[in-house]
């Protein structure tokens, strides 16, 4: 039986990819590759991280955690695996890491709602970010999404699936974009700094730590207040797809914002449920539309957390 539009059950991710770092420096390497913190990443934990060009435009996002002392996972986004991998393994130079492309090795599965609590009983983390162990998989507590819990579950290939009701790909990727949690698709890769993205306010940037690709304009960003996007929810009554242009009435000519990420709304009949990154000041007033002025409305949705609007 699969669950069309209600969040509850699993399903696996076969839109994200995984890439494994090995080797005794693992960690120290992410931690100067990455926006957030890894060296100091216990077993218990994972992080929500970016990857940024020198000039502090996202090239890829992950959630990362740590399956033992010399060992690190990072979810991607399938289809800019590859080119972000590439480019990663440039810097390792001297350090004892490497890395790979375990896709086809290790199994994400997304876990949702009453039944996967009830399914992973004691075992499930109860707080955004933490990690458990059950059997041979770890299992990560993702933000909530539309009141639902979500957990992603990742395990050897050959590991049986969690025994829960199938959950609709399509259900799960709207869960992702109602969860506010932005992911970098090939689309959008360079595009954000990651403020623009709310990465800040995800957990997904320590400004504490040491330096990495990008991080004198991620701070710069930060501390002088030069942060005039920022991504919201929307829901439009027509297709959208990540990297399209979103347009504001008061200047049809010039792009307002991007659709970050899009899917079929969880509600039936909804249209689409939009992640849109977008200029501060088009909140102001007016109407947005996606493509082009002649485009399907965007309806202002709710995410769930605060989201800072100052245009000074």
């Amino acid at each position: 039986m699969t669950s069309e539009h209600t969040l509850d059950g699993s399903v696996v991710l076969t839109h994200w990819g995984v890439i494994a770092a090995r080797g005794a420096d693992a960690a120290s390497f992410l931690h100067s590759q990455l926006t957030s913190s890894f060296s100091p990443l216990g077993l218990s934990q994972a992080r929500l991280a970016g990857y940024c060009s020198a000039k502090g435009r996202l090239l890829a996002s992950f959630v990362g955690w740590k399956t033992s002392p010399e060992e690190i996972l990072l979810a991607c986004s399938a289809d800019i695996l590859a080119p972000t991998m590439k480019r990663l393994s440039m810097f390792v130079l001297r350090s004892k890491c490497k890395l790979s492309d375990v896709s086809a090795e290790i199994r994400l599965v997304g876990l949702a709602g009453p039944s996967a609590t009830a399914w992973l009983g004691d075992v499930a983390p109860d707080a955004t970010w933490l990690k458990a162990e059950l059997n041979a998989a770890s299992l990560i507590r993702l933000p909530d999404a539309a009141g639902a819990v979500r957990y992603l579950w990742a395990a050897p290939a050959d590991t049986a699936l969690p025994d829960l009701p199938a959950l609709a790909p399509a259900t799960w990727k709207a869960a992702e974009v109602a969860s506010g949690v932005p992911t970098i698709e090939a689309a959008t890769v360079d595009q954000f700094v990651p403020q623009m993205l709310n990465f800040e306010l995800l957990g997904g940037v320590d400004f504490q730590k040491g330096c990495y690709p990008g991080q004198e304009i991620v701070a710069r960003s930060q501390y002088r207040g030069t942060v005039k996007r920022r991504t919201f929810l929307f829901n439009a009554a027509a297709p959208a797809a990540a990297g399209q242009e979103i347009f504001h009435s008061a200047d049809p000519g010039q792009p307002a914002g991007m659709v970050v990420n899009a899917a079929p709304a969880l509600q039936p009949g909804a249209g689409s449920s939009l992640l849109v990154e977008l200029k501060l000041a088009a909140l102001d007033g007016g109407n947005l539309h996606l493509g082009s002025i002649e485009g399907a409305a965007l309806t202002l949705a709710q995410l769930p957390y605060a989201v800072p609007r100052e245009t000074a």
